[in-house]
This record gives C-alpha cells, sequence and structure tokens, in this order.
C-alpha cells in the first residue's frame, strides 16, 4: 500500500526534481498512534530544525504531534497539507527575494494552510483540548 505522503513526495518531486529534505511518515490502516509515535520520532532522530504537514486537523498524526507539542518539543505543525501549498512553500525558499526564507516560509502556510499551534492554544483557552484521534494518512516533514 502508498500512503498519501508518499505519493504527494513522487508528485513534487515531479514538478520539482529530487527532494532530499522531505522526509514521509505513513501511517497505515494496521497501525496505532503508537505506531506512528515510534515511526515520526525515528524519522527526526537527528533533524535540528524542522517542519510537520499533516493532511488533515484531528487525523492521527496532527493528534499525534499535537501531543509531543503539548509536551514541550518545539515543533512546527501544519495541517490541510496539499500538492500546492507543499509545491507553493518549497518555491518560497528558492525565489531568494525574500527578507528569511523562514518568515516567507511561515507567511506562506498562515495562507494555505492551519496552524495545529494555533489552534491548540485557541482550545487549550477554552479548556475544550480533545485527545480522540480520528485515522488519518500521514504527512511529510520537510527539513529546514
Amino acid at each position: 500500500m502508498v500512503a498519501f505522503c508518499e505519493e504527494l513526495k513522487a508528485s513534487t518531486e515531479m514538478i520539482m526534481g529530487p527532494q532530499e529534505s522531505i522526509h514521509t511518515v505513513a501511517l497505515l490502516p494496521e497501525e496505532g498512534p503508537e505506531d506512528f509515535t515510534a515511526k515520526f520520532e525515528a524519522t527526526v532522530q537527528g533533524l535540528e530544525d524542522y517542519i510537520v504537514f499533516a493532511d488533515l486537523l484531528g487525523g492521527t498524526p496532527c493528534n499525534t504531534v499535537s501531543r509531543l507539542i503539548l509536551e514541550g518539543r518545539a515543533i512546527d505543525l501544519y495541517a490541510g497539507m496539499n500538492l500546492p501549498m507543499v509545491i507553493e512553500f518549497i518555491n518560497s525558499s528558492l525565489t531568494g527575494n525574500e527578507g528569511t526564507t523562514l518568515n516567507v516560509q511561515k507567511k506562506v502556510l498562515s495562507r494555505s494552510m492551519t496552524s495545529c499551534q494555533t489552534l491548540m492554544m485557541m482550545k487549550m483557552s477554552r479548556l475544550v483540548w480533545e485527545s480522540g484521534s480520528i485515522i488519518s494518512d500521514s504527512f511529510p516533514i520537510y527539513q529546514r
């Protein structure tokens, strides 16, 4: 079975060329949050600075990484990933006409994706954080 994140990376590479800085972590139908957490931790081990794109807000990958953020991990997590968003994000780092790549990338993400951190803070401020999981597909991790 090929996961959404793997196909999204392949499609991105078809358009943008090889993307060694994109790592995928697939959630397969037979896997649960613990399996996904182990795969995620193995993938990001040794990466110092990275951004996580999740396909669905409220899905298992987004919830899993959200829990790591709530435990104090400094992770940029965005939900609502799709091919045009990933391409625009990569292009923003290649154009060279921005002040800093990170600032432009965050502007791109704020225009085109939902920041899970912002939504988590809103939920937490209302004390309605829900820890349930909904099975979603998977997501890529972009190493800065």
